[in-house]
């Protein structure tokens, strides 16, 4: 069984989070309104497409995160970039927890009409 799903392309490292001083001078990484709406729009992509497949969330055992980027233009950018906010989105739906992800850069490309991100999630022993 593979869990199929897509999602928006997510916002880069540098604006899914910010440096934030508390008063004692303690800092903080805090995600921004960017970073939170896209990983609510992930989850619920996830979601969806979790309950419409049967897919049940595996309890420590190991799976394959496979992602297939598609760019808005031909800038220059990291595709190891979407792992992070995505695995953490799609942790307790698509994985117990995101140590158990594999994640696997499989191709990226540019489409300017539908830039997006598509995920295939599989057990990695093959297991339904």
């Amino acid at each position: 069984m593979v869990l199929r799903f897509r999602v928006p392309v997510p916002p880069s490292v540098n604006h899914s989070h910010r440096t934030y001083t508390t008063k004692t001078g303690r800092r903080m990484r805090v995600p921004t309104k960017q970073a939170g709406d896209w990983t609510a729009q992930a989850r619920n992509a996830a979601y969806v497409a979790a309950k419409a497949s049967g897919w049940v969330c595996p309890c420590g055992e190991k799976v394959i995160v496979e992602l297939t980027v598609y760019w808005p233009d031909r800038r220059r950018r990291d595709t190891n970039n979407c792992h992070k906010l995505l695995c953490d989105a799609i942790e307790g739906i698509a994985f117990d927890d995101d140590r158990w992800a594999l994640v696997r850069d499989l191709d990226f490309d540019v489409d300017r009409d539908d830039p997006r991100v598509e995920v295939a999630v599989k057990r990695m022993n093959g297991r339904k």
